[in-house]
Parts: C-alpha cells; structure tokens; sequence
C-alpha cells in the first residue's frame, strides 16, 4: 500500500467518547515500551508521528490514525505499567476494554511481544481476554535486532506455547531498526483491507 495520506484524527481519554468509524479499525497493543509507537512510526515512515518514550507508559489515550481515508491504524495504551498507580492503570484498562467490546470497526488486533523473553504474566492474560472476545491476534515479536538468528526459533516457540497461541497463528519479527518484517506486516494490513468489509 502506498500511504498518500495519514492524520493523527482521534485521540482518546478516559473520559473521552470513543468515535464509532465507518471503515475498518486495525489496533496496535503491548506491554508497555515494547517497541509499539517504534513499530508505528515504522509501518508509517514517519519518524515522530508516534510519540517514543524510554519512560514506559507514555501512550495514555487511544489515537487513531486515518491511513489514505482507507481504514484507521489504532494505537493502544500499553499495559504492565510499572510507575503508574493501580488506579491509574484500573482506568486505562478499563479504557481499552470499553473499546474492544463496543468498537463496530475493529476487525483486527496485532498483539507486540518482546522476542527476547518469555512472555510475561501479563502478555498471556491480555492474548485470552483477546481470544475470549473473538480476536485471533497476529504477534509481532518486536526488537528482533537484539537476537541472533539461531535464537530465534526457540524464542518463537516459547511464545507459541508460552500464549497457547491458535494453531498457524502469523508471528512476524520485527525490528524499528533494521525494518525487518515491515512489507510483511503490511502485506497482511493490505489483505485485511481489501478482504473485510464492515458491514
């Protein structure tokens, strides 16, 4: 796909009305700093549109982006986040739920897993609630720069078994530094557009 236009349309809080779209919503979650608005940034060959922070948690509202007037790239807050309170975290998750369950938009959910650990606690229990709900997520195991070829079999299974993941699942490494899994990424983005229709 080539990107003609993007704008950042809708940003979201807590107290926010979330927009109800008439054309097909692709959402981007992880656990905190796992690279997200890294991969965004990415896909979208812009270098600050997503705002990339060492401070994990930096995403705190749900930004939606219009990609080509086509279909909305929607970057979620991260979960595990370690220096916000539990209240705080209470809210944006309840955030994030409202818009799972009452999007008639969202078709697909891309879940960003760290290939260099075992995914955590919370990464499993995100990828149910996702299951529980309808979604098949596709992974994108991010930072794959930082491990060696050899390594990443193993990694790939850990995270295979490790989410329970559905059988023929699409896992696609991914580095912010390299570009790698990039044109894979969208060539399922492509699929998705052209194949889902709202109805």
């Amino acid at each position: 796909m080539v990107i003609q236009t993007m704008e950042l349309e809708t940003v979201c809080g807590v107290t926010s009305a979330l927009p109800q779209n008439d054309k097909i919503e692709m959402a981007f979650w992880g656990r905190s700093n796992v690279g997200k608005s890294s991969l965004i940034n990415t896909l979208l060959n812009r270098k600050g549109l997503a705002r990339i922070s060492s401070q994990p948690g930096k995403t705190q509202t749900i930004n939606y982006y219009n990609i080509n007037d086509v279909f909305y790239m929607v970057d979620l807050p991260g979960y595990g986040y370690a220096k916000v309170s539990r209240e705080t975290a209470a809210k944006w998750m309840k955030m994030i739920e409202k818009y799972l369950d009452t999007s008639q938009a969202l078709r697909v959910v891309f879940l960003l897993i760290d290939i260099r650990h075992e995914p955590t606690e919370n990464d499993v229990k995100m990828y149910r609630m996702l299951a529980s709900k309808g979604f098949n997520p596709l992974i994108i195991a991010t930072k794959a720069d930082k491990i060696s070829r050899n390594a990443r079999s193993k990694s790939i299974s850990v995270i295979e078994k490790k989410l329970g993941l559905v059988e023929g699942t699409p896992i696609v490494p991914f580095s912010a530094q390299n570009r790698e899994g990039k044109e894979e990424i969208w060539e399922y983005i492509d699929y998705f557009v052209k194949e889902i229709k709202l109805a």
